[in-house]
């Protein structure tokens, strides 16, 4: 190698020591390099390399100068006496494809090991023999391991890669690029990380990489986590979410709303976004500290609700967090370089959601598929009240309010270990949401899981289980926080009166004990949600088990498919869809309760059939046509308006609607002064329809206040008319225009400084009062002005001045939306006070949607209108199943039935026949025709005729409880005895085929037993349903007729006329009902209709035929004993008679 004069061995030193650290090995050249060229060298385009501590910096500012120097100086070493030993690679070597860039060891740890490629496949490593200090620079296949195992020298290249990042800054960084743009240049902003997360201001993220970097040469010990720089807004966000761990938290940044952690898992598992990885937890767990960032996802601010209400429809628990103040009024406060201030504003559950605004301009639909969810939340609690088991007995309190509506329903009661009660009461009532006080006892534990448990349930969808303690004294403290409640609500005048907010009090302390402790916890956990004033509305207090309606229990909703159907747990084939004929959803609610609560008083119930029948015999006239014409033009729930509006959650635009809804309602019958002007025969039509009128005066004054455009427009600024502004609305608004009038103004100065006569402001992605420049004449632009954006021909600038003012300007308007805000909640409490009014004015107008949903049930072909009686009684010719009649594409079999508790009559009907003859679909119209009839409804048939029964229970199917661990035949027991037990002589009562879960001896006896009980003892009205032949004998020992065989009649071809090879004759249903026993129930027929193999139904038939003579061989032996014991018997002849003739009747 050529020689070359050498440099001061003390610089070569210096800078071989600062270097090498962070250059890699490279071929020594074979050859002397080329001269360097200054302007050609890769080395110039570079940054520069700074000595600094004995440490190098890349500085892109510094001159290009110190760069040839050092140049210079590296390759005056390679060729000093003594080089050949050492090998420096060269900076500007052609032959080598790595530049300056790359000669930097940006490598992350991971591929520090790999080993480097050669340049040219033809150098051969240098054989020199060099010091340990030299020998790492002597090129080989295989890397030098010297520098890995020299922690000092590791060290420093890790902290020259971190000082190179920083300064280089994130290629991705946004915040960068805004700040090099100016957009970021006010140190007030003090909250970079509003974009997004990844997207923090560099500065922060440098070190929090920083904080973590050098990880091999500074480890902590094993079993000790180093910890993570947290931001200030990660801070938050864990302070939050440390609060309430059981929810998914969102919040806003900036224009986005986030979640974070395992939050941000969840959401994306429920709303199908993106999850960016990272840290799940919010305990620093170490498992973690290799991560320098949560995991995130986030979501568009105005779709926001769209995401929570599938969040909580998921039965997830959602906690919204927002930012309490605006970019403009924090750049004037005393915190502005503080993160925002955030705060949980909003909690959210399936229960408590009452954020959806329902397009007030869509027509009304029912839901899509399943009954109506009610949207209940029900508090339970309980206590043992004795009985033979620990928890066989048990007292009971519950309450479920529905937010969405306001209503409220109590109850408190016993229940035995089956939990019938219980059962019946959430079946009815359908909660979405439970909350448990307190520990439940196994039973109702299962009972709760069972219903609620799975989206197939009875409900609908899974069922949210939230629990709370029950301290030893529960009822002393209950009963303080309800006091306290009520109390405060006297003293801060929410309420009308003083008198009223008494009797409040008066009402709520009336309550048992177990309710009350329901009722306490309920307003805990709603003051959480900020819904606890919904409890402020005592009339919403309803009793569930008001004795003015017949009860229908559990079994009877699932058998008689009252709200779902029994196949997929859907709305249609129930009796609430044949019913629903409704136009409004505050309508169907109500209707609901009618369905679930027949009447028991004959006064309403001869009153409501009276205005349906008025309303359908007026089908067509100008009356009748008015309401339909009203109801159908009402959109929108008026009903879960109203309570938003109490909840001050309306918006600008759904209070408009209901006000201009109610408007028009009480527009339409203003002349109705009195009940008597509204021109219908019926009180409960003239009554619904005179409340209407009585807030028309309320209504117009508030609309008055009311700008529709710019309420329809969702505009606050604009909302109230301008007389009717408040004053700090009307004095931030002058501010405003102050400000605009001076930026108007200021623009004579501006054109003065640029040497212009005129100039404009524009207005630019967004950014307004812009002052447009030609770029011939930017050397004309002071330099306190600001460039904002520009192109080719034009840049924009701000003035310091437009930048004050505009700021100013941001502020009166964030002052200005707060006083719209305060105005507006002002007039939602206003309107609060009218509550109870408006609510009269929907529930009657929701009573007329359920009257005219009945009349047009009645106007459907033969149906009639029932008459009532006070004896226990049906009668009904020619009656149909409702359900069944609207599904089947052929006309369906009337059958007629005649019942009645009054002595001498036939209360019990024994029902034999053959498999799917009928038999169930008969007792289950005699059931629902019932129902239909005190309900208020016209009925399917030609005439009815019906008592007030006070109950329907029901026996039916075959189906185990696993998760209670009862066999089916103890299921079928345990709802015996319940029936058993409640049954009173005003109830009808329908059993089918009871006993055969167990073998025939004791499933004769038993059924035998239960309906002599039925007969002689609870005396109420039966159908029982049988295949047992031999207990047609029942009947013969009522000599007054009080029990009557019948069965589904049909008709039978022999196997030889049928040409059946398997021995079986053709069956022909008839569905018909007969007099008399069917004596067989051609279980085999079936079994050919459901496919089963010709092969095993040819058996079958034999058997069955083998069976059938050696049982009439054993019968007709035991007559020819018997006989001859009658005979042989000269003492008791008659009594052995009398068994003769049985056995006779069973032959």
């Amino acid at each position: 190698m050529p020689s070359q004069k050498p440099v001061a061995a003390s610089n070569t030193q210096r800078k071989q020591a600062t270097i090498s650290s962070f250059f890699g090995a490279k071929p020594t050249p074979t050859s002397k390099p080329p001269p360097l060229n200054p302007t050609t060298s890769n080395a110039s385009k570079a940054p520069s390399v700074t000595t600094k501590d004995g440490d190098i910096e890349l500085d892109e500012d510094e001159d290009e100068e110190p760069v040839h120097r050092l140049k210079r100086s590296l390759e005056g070493a390679a060729h000093s006496p003594g080089a050949a030993k050492k090998p420096r690679p060269s900076l500007n070597n052609k032959s080598s494809t790595t530049s300056h860039h790359d000669s930097i060891d940006t490598t992350p740890e991971t591929h520090k090991d790999s080993p480097p490629v050669p340049s040219s496949p033809s150098q051969k490593p240098s054989n020199g023999n060099g010091s340990d200090r030299t020998s790492k620079y002597i090129f080989s296949k295989h890397a030098a391991q010297n520098d890995e195992n020299d922690p000092d020298a590791q060290k420093q290249k890790e902290r020259l890669h971190e000082r190179f990042v920083k300064k280089l800054g994130r290629p991705d960084s946004i915040a960068e690029i805004k700040r090099r743009n100016r957009f970021l240049d006010d140190p007030t902003g003090g909250d970079a990380e509003e974009g997004a997360l990844e997207d923090e201001d560099a500065d922060q993220d440098t070190e929090d990489r920083t904080s973590t970097a050098g990880k091999k040469s500074t480890a902590a010990p094993k079993g000790k986590a180093k910890a993570t720089k947290l931001t200030p807004m990660e801070k938050q966000v864990i302070d939050i979410k440390r609060k309430h761990m059981d929810a998914v938290v969102v919040v806003e940044v900036g224009y986005k709303f986030r979640f974070f952690g395992e939050d941000a898992r969840v959401a994306a598992k429920e709303l199908g976004i993106v999850c960016i990885p990272g840290k799940m937890r919010f305990d620093e767990h170490p498992s973690e500290a290799h991560m320098d960032r949560f995991a995130s996802a986030s979501i568009p601010t105005h779709r926001l609700h769209v995401h929570v209400k599938r969040l909580v429809a998921a039965g997830r628990k959602v906690g919204v967090v927002r930012q309490l103040e605006t970019a403009a009024l924090k750049a004037a406060g005393d915190n502005r370089n503080a993160p925002f201030v955030r705060k949980l504003t909003n909690l959210y559950t399936k229960g408590t959601y009452v954020e959806e605004v329902d397009d007030l301009n869509a027509p009304t639909a029912g839901p899509s598929g399943g009954a109506p969810a009610t949207g209940h939340l029900l508090c339970i609690t309980e206590r043992n009240a004795g009985g033979s088991g620990s928890d066989e007995l048990v007292h009971v309190g519950l309450i479920a309010v529905q937010p969405g509506t306001g209503d409220i329903v109590y109850d408190e009661f016993d229940d035995g270990f089956m939990r019938s009660e219980i059962e019946t009461r959430l079946l009815h009532i359908a909660p979405c949401e439970f909350l448990i006080v307190g520990e439940l006892s196994r039973a109702t534990e299962k009972l709760v899981q069972h219903l609620s448990g799975s989206k197939t349930n009875v409900f609908g969808d899974k069922a949210r289980v939230e629990r709370v303690d029950k301290p030893k004294t529960a009822a002393a403290q209950a009963a303080g926080h309800i006091g306290e409640f009520y109390k405060a609500l006297t003293i801060s005048g929410d309420a009308v009166s003083e008198n009223r907010s008494k009797s409040i009090l008066a009402k709520v302390q009336g309550l048992s004990e177990q309710v009350s402790i329901c009722l306490s916890a309920m307003i805990k956990h709603l003051t959480e949600f900020g819904l606890e004033h919904v409890f402020d509305l005592t009339n919403n207090f309803q009793a569930f088990s008001a004795r003015s309606h017949m009860l229908l229990n559990g079994n009877t909703l699932n058998s008689l498919e009252i709200y779902r159907n029994q196949t997929d747990n859907t709305e249609k084939g129930s009796l609430f869809w044949v019913l629903d004929q409704t136009q409004t959803r505050f309508g169907q609610r109500l209707l609901r309760k009618w369905v679930g609560r027949p009447l028991l008083d004959k006064s309403k119930l001869e009153a409501r059939i009276g205005a349906v029948e008025e309303l359908k015999n007026g089908e067509g006239t100008a009356a009748v046509d008015k309401l339909r014409s009203l109801l159908s033009k009402t959109k929108g729930d008026l009903e879960k308006s109203l309570i938003r509006i109490y909840y001050g959650k309306c918006t600008r635009p759904e209070l408009l609607g209901v006000l201009q809804t109610m408007q028009r309602i009480a527009t339409e019958y203003a002349h109705v002064k009195a009940p008597t002007d509204a021109g219908f025969k019926s009180d409960s039509i003239n009554e619904a329809i005179a409340q209407l009128p009585e807030v028309l005066h309320d209504v117009l004054n508030y609309l008055e206040r009311i700008n529709p455009q710019a309420a329809k427009d969702n505009d606050k600024y604009s909302f109230f008319r301008e007389e009717q502004e408040t004053e700090d609305i009307a004095s931030h608004k002058a501010g405003i225009c102050a400000v605009e009038q001076d930026l108007d103004d200021h623009r004579v100065d501006a054109a003065e400084k640029v040497r212009k006569k005129k100039i404009e402001y524009v207005t630019v992605a967004g950014i307004d009062y812009l002052i447009e420049i030609e770029n011939t004449s930017v050397k004309n632009v002071p330099a306190s002005w600001a460039k904002i954006s520009g192109t080719k021909k034009v840049s924009r600038f701000h003035t310091p001045e437009v930048v004050r003012l505009i700021r100013e300007r941001d502020q009166h308007k964030e002052a200005l939306a707060a006083a719209c805000d305060t105005a507006f909640t002002a007039l939602l409490s206003e309107i609060s006070s009218k509550y109870q009014v408006l609510r009269d004015v929907i529930q009657s107008l929701a009573t007329l949607d359920c009257l005219l949903s009945l009349a047009e049930v009645a106007s459907r072909p033969d149906y009639v209108k029932p008459s009532y009686g006070t004896a226990t009684h049906i009668d009904v010719k020619g009656g149909r199943h409702p359900m069944v009649e609207q599904l089947l594409l052929d006309s369906y079999v009337p059958n007629d039935i005649s019942l009645s508790a009054a002595a001498g009559d036939t209360r019990a009907l024994i029902l034999t026949g053959p498999n799917m003859g009928g038999k169930s679909s008969y007792v289950r119209q005699v059931a629902l025709i019932s129902i239909m009839g005190q309900i208020g409804s016209y009925v399917p048939a030609s005439s009815a005729s019906l008592g007030m029964l006070d109950a329907v229970f029901t026996r039916m199917g075959a189906f185990d409880n696993m998760m209670a661990g009862e066999s089916t035949f103890m299921v079928e027991l345990s709802e015996t005895s319940d029936i058993l037990k409640q049954a009173t002589p005003r109830s009808l009562v329908i059993l089918d085929e009871l006993g055969r879960g167990t073998s025939t001896h004791d499933g004769v006896a038993i059924a035998y037993a239960v309906l002599e009980h039925i007969v002689r003892e609870s005396k109420c009205l039966l159908l029982f349903i049988t295949h047992y032949q031999n207990l047609s004998a029942v009947a013969a020992g009522f000599e007054n007729n009080e029990v009557r065989n019948v069965h589904m009649r049909f008709t039978e071809k022999d196997a030889t006329a049928a040409g059946d090879g398997d021995g079986m004759g053709d069956i022909t249903f008839l569905y018909e009902l007969g007099e008399g026993v069917a004596h067989r129930s051609y279980g085999l027929n079936v079994a050919r209709l459901a496919n089963v193999p010709q092969s095993v139904t040819e058996i079958a038939a034999v058997k069955s035929k083998e069976m059938e003579r050696e049982l009439r061989r054993a019968q007709l032996g035991t007559f020819v004993n018997r006989l001859g014991q009658a005979m042989a018997d000269q003492d008791h002849t008659a009594a052995g008679l009398l068994e003769v003739v049985e056995d006779v009747e069973m032959l």
